[in-house]
């Protein structure tokens, strides 16, 4: 049974973790499966975008010197769809029917659109009236060679694929994901497959913090249930060490006679951090065991959730050169928070935005064993120690989720 722990305030908890050495890795991957991955270096352009001029427009291209004088005829000496060419130079009063993305012939300086043409046969064209634009892209209108057209440290959409697909690429440089295991701890867990029992529960936890890995950024490369019993979890984690950056423990961590995750925190090589001055999930731990950096999580769904996002979320974005996605932005209170504390209270809450001013209000219970506000809650809040009640319009910190 643990019972001597040292609280430190999030603030101080966030700041070891940051000092925390990550071993951060680079791979090269196909762009086809490169979505929400972050490049790990400067994509530049291999050559000048577009390395044609380019039409615009569906049309006839024209020489400038004979934009004039409308309507007038002209022959039709070319017909240039996308991907063609056409090596001749246009001569006086000639024009080139011409489609969108296509190659602009030499000569030409001005692509006419086809609504202001009239079509008299495929060899003869009378131009209606003048365009004000040329209408042409000219060699290297969106890049030129050597132009980084994605910088280091971007997260790829499928926009940032399109590019790098019309430069030519096909692999790209990617920071690795970080390899996480999760293990949920309790003798109280049912496996999806039993039926329902007296004194027992599903399993929870484990489905969430999956989710929110992979959401984050990590690979979960296993995620076990394991009842409370301190060999059977320590044989899993020394296991487990030897091919994830990070371990995750779910439950058994508070002071119990079966919290075993808190007492292997405290035999660690580096004990980050086992009691928080904050409810819930003031004993939210984390600490680093032969390299391997462990999480240590609340067994109730609420401050697994808030620990989650606190802790392990930032780091997991850290290994690929991310911010952490939790924005944290003051708010004003919808309504009082009667109860009195002698601790701060991370609460799920919900916000809305009005006068430029964030408003939020807690979303249903605020009990820290409560899920069912989970799905719903946008922000968490804080509301300080303090040994009277919170009234409406009290400032406060919010935490918007992604």
């Amino acid at each position: 049974m643990l019972t001597k722990r040292t609280a430190i305030s999030l603030e101080e908890a966030q700041n070891k973790l940051l000092n925390v050495h990550l071993p951060i890795g680079i791979e090269e991957i196909p762009i086809k499966n490169a979505d929400h991955r972050v490049v790990a270096e400067d994509i530049k352009s291999p050559f000048d975008y577009p390395t044609f001029r380019r039409s615009g427009y569906d049309g006839y291209a024209i020489r400038l010197e004979d934009d004039h004088d409308y309507p007038k005829e002209f022959k039709v000496v070319a017909n240039i769809p996308a991907g063609a060419t056409y090596d001749k130079p246009l001569q006086e009063n000639e024009a080139a029917r011409i489609m969108t993305g296509a190659f602009v012939p030499d000569g030409a300086g001005k692509v006419i659109m086809l609504e202001q043409t009239e079509y008299i046969s495929d060899k003869k064209v009378k131009i209606i009236t003048n365009s004000r634009h040329d209408n042409i892209s000219p060699i290297g209108d969106e890049f030129t060679k050597d132009q980084i057209i994605i910088p280091k440290n971007t997260e790829l959409n499928a926009g940032g694929i399109s590019i790098m697909a019309a430069v030519g690429k096909n692999t790209v440089n990617v920071y690795k994901k970080p390899k996480v295991a999760l293990i949920t701890t309790g003798s109280e867990l049912l496996q999806p497959n039993e039926s329902i029992q007296n004194g027992k529960i599903f399993n929870s936890n484990g489905p969430l913090l999956e989710h929110l890995i992979e959401d984050a950024g990590g690979i979960v490369t296993e995620s076990i249930q394991l009842k409370d019993d301190l060999e059977l979890l320590q044989k899993n984690l020394l296991r487990l060490e030897k091919n994830n950056d990070i371990i995750i423990t779910d439950g058994g961590v508070s002071v119990g006679d079966f919290d075993f995750s808190a007492t292997t925190a405290l035999n660690s090589d580096n004990l980050l951090f086992n009691k928080l001055k904050m409810r819930p999930g003031s004993v939210n731990t984390a600490f680093i065991n032969n390299d391997t950096l462990y999480f240590a999580l609340s067994g109730n769904p609420g401050a697994c959730f808030t620990g989650f996002y606190f802790f392990v979320e930032p780091v997991l974005r850290r290994f690929v050169h991310q911010p952490s996605r939790l924005i944290k932005v003051k708010g004003i209170l919808d309504q009082p928070y009667n109860k009195t504390n002698n601790f701060d209270r991370i609460l799920r809450g919900q916000y809305s935005i009005r006068n430029n001013n964030y408003y939020v209000h807690l979303n249903g219970s605020d009990k820290s064993g409560s899920l069912g506000n989970l799905q719903s809650s946008t922000c968490l809040f804080k509301i300080p120690n303090s040994k009277e009640p919170i009234k409406t319009n009290s400032q406060v910190d919010v935490w918007l989720l992604p």
